[in-house]
């Protein structure tokens, strides 16, 4: 009667001390599990071959122009920013000084002309007539000065119609004037003090570098998206039209351009050079598949396995897999979705 009075009294107690019991008996009976051993549950995934390659934008066709000899620049037809059409004339040197050298250079020219003319008529019979071989060879050897004067005043005349020619600064291509080192005429200028930038945003691409591993994956055609840094809520699809053969100079490590279009008509140059972005391919997808870390399956005389608990104990598993991507390994059989499987 007491013990019943002491039980209605002090019941929780006895409850807190049985449920204490029962989680001391639950731990010391579960499986033990080295703190160290790594558990995943299996699950179903897409399994995603790709990579992302960093870039800035560049272009194919441009251009730094200078003229190739001295002079006064007498005449500069466009500025930074000017649309320029190809083989449009942009700046000029003062020709007036190169045209009257041309004038004397024609003058000596002609005369140097009449005299070899004049002498192959006075001695257009000297290989007939009757002399002694000693002025029959001095008569060709003076034949051979007149035709050598002609020859180099030929070459002096060829060489200012040159100095003329250069005396025009043209673009070889059509695009954008981007920098002009010497912007107003009057000034003396030296092929190394006056350059002019065009370059063609009609040609830009995304200039990225894949190391030795990675280039391999690549081929010409293949297409990716774009997001630039400074757009990063619009992607551009990109599709690979080079590859460079040789490594790229000036990085610290082997990699290699991917020169790669941009698949965007750039209207309003909004997309300019020197910009920075990221491009990412996707080379191959596997869609709703049983995959583990590659690093939970093993290999013991070629048959794959994994280890799982069965009946507090750790054993292997053999599994079938598939194709390994992005450290994924694909589960083809010997595992079923949820199952929980152990490091080592």
């Amino acid at each position: 009667m007491k013990f019943k009075n002491i039980l209605k009294k002090f019941w929780w107690l006895f409850l807190i001390g049985f449920l204490v019991g029962g989680v001391i008996v639950w731990s010391v009976s579960k499986p033990k599990v080295d703190p160290k051993i790594k558990t995943y549950t299996v699950k179903k995934q897409d399994l995603v071959d790709s990579l992302s390659l960093s870039g800035e934008i560049d272009a194919s066709e441009k251009v730094s122009l200078r003229f190739q000899t001295s002079g006064l620049l007498s005449w500069v037809g466009v500025k930074e920013g000017d649309t320029v059409k190809k083989f449009q004339v942009l700046a000029s040197l003062d020709k007036k000084d190169l045209q009257n050298r041309m004038s004397q250079l024609l003058n000596t020219y002609s005369k140097t002309r009449w005299d070899f003319e004049q002498a192959q008529d006075d001695n257009k019979d000297w290989e007939t007539t009757g002399m002694t071989d000693e002025a029959r060879n001095t008569v060709k050897r003076t034949l051979d000065k007149y035709q050598f004067d002609l020859n180099n005043s030929v070459l002096v005349v060829e060489s200012q119609a040159l100095s003329l020619k250069y005396a025009n600064l043209w673009t070889p291509i059509e695009g954008l004037v981007t920098s002009i080192d010497s912007p107003v005429a009057g000034q003396n200028i030296t092929p190394a003090t006056a350059t002019f930038d065009v370059i063609n945003p009609k040609t830009i691409y995304l200039s990225a570098t894949a190391d030795q591993a990675e280039v391999t994956k690549f081929k010409i055609g293949q297409k990716g998206s774009i997001t630039l840094d400074a757009f990063d809520d619009k992607t551009i699809e990109g599709t690979v039209e080079a590859i460079s053969f040789v490594p790229k100079s000036g990085e610290s490590g082997t990699v290699y351009e991917l020169k790669i279009a941009l698949n965007f008509v750039n209207l309003d140059y909004d997309i300019r050079m020197g910009m920075t972005g990221d491009i990412n391919f996707v080379f191959k997808t596997i869609e709703d598949v049983l995959a583990v870390p590659s690093s939970y399956v093993k290999t013991e005389n070629e048959t794959k396995y994994v280890y799982v608990m069965r009946n507090k104990n750790k054993e292997k598993q053999e599994v079938k897999t598939g194709e390994t991507i992005d450290g994924n390994t694909e589960i083809i059989s010997g595992l079923n979705e949820k199952d929980v499987i152990y490091s080592n």
